[in-house]
């Protein structure tokens, strides 16, 4: 299984991938550990003039997050844009001891991308960074990641997936994320990421993806006529 260095995703795929992230809030008051947090959860869009589309129910509106499909236990969630298609990604809320503390999206790259995909985990604030994300598939061999940034809310890992760590996912019946918290550095907190469903969630979303590729192509291509 091999996951590639965030380093090779070309600005292209970055940009593609960011693009397709939620604006995520978190309590950055609480005094709970990392352990404790709870998950980031999309925030609302910013006001806008009251028109057709933001009268509309609040997962119709546009720039909304909705769940478009569920495949086991990942949920296909899409952006709500005015195009023939919209950009998809599949997530999944980790829980430490019953309680929210990790969110994974997992986002298809275009076909110019080094990755065909990249696994995003928002971890707590108050996560041990130099001790990095640690994954691994069905107690199978353990892969360390760095952290790429934190904002105020949260801080991120991002993971390009090689072609066969992609097919180890969709083999694996579950995969081990592990993170240090700061408050708590000689523990770990492991966290059970179940792969029941990520076969037929994947496939699904790289067509959708690829559907709103072509939907972006046509409206650059209608925008320059």
């Amino acid at each position: 299984m091999t996951f590639l260095s965030s380093s090779r995703l070309t600005c292209v795929a970055l940009a593609a991938t960011l693009g397709a992230l939620p604006a995520i809030a978190q309590d950055t008051a609480s005094d709970q550990p990392a352990t404790e947090a709870e998950a980031s959860q999309p925030t609302d869009a910013a006001d806008a003039p009251a028109t057709a589309e933001t009268e509309q129910p609040a997962d119709q509106a546009l720039g909304q997050p909705y769940v478009a499909e569920v495949a086991g236990d990942w949920q296909i969630e899409c952006l709500r844009t005015t195009l023939e298609a919209d950009p998809c990604r599949m997530v999944q809320i980790l829980l430490d001891q019953g309680n929210p503390a990790v969110r994974v999206e997992v986002v298809t790259l275009p076909a110019e991308s080094p990755a065909p995909a990249v696994a995003t985990f928002y971890a707590p604030l108050e996560t041990l960074l130099s001790e990095q994300l640690t994954l691994s598939i069905d107690g199978g061999r353990k892969s360390q990641h760095q952290f790429n940034y934190c904002s105020p809310q949260f801080c991120v890992a991002q993971v390009p997936f090689a072609p066969d760590a992609v097919t180890a996912f969709k083999r694996g019946a579950k995969a081990e994320a592990i993170i240090v918290p700061l408050r708590a550095p000689d523990q770990q907190v492991n966290l059970t990421m179940s792969l029941s469903g990520f076969t037929a969630g994947y496939d699904k979303l790289a067509e959708m993806n690829k559907a709103s590729e072509a939907a972006v192509r046509k409206a650059q291509s209608e925008g320059g006529n």
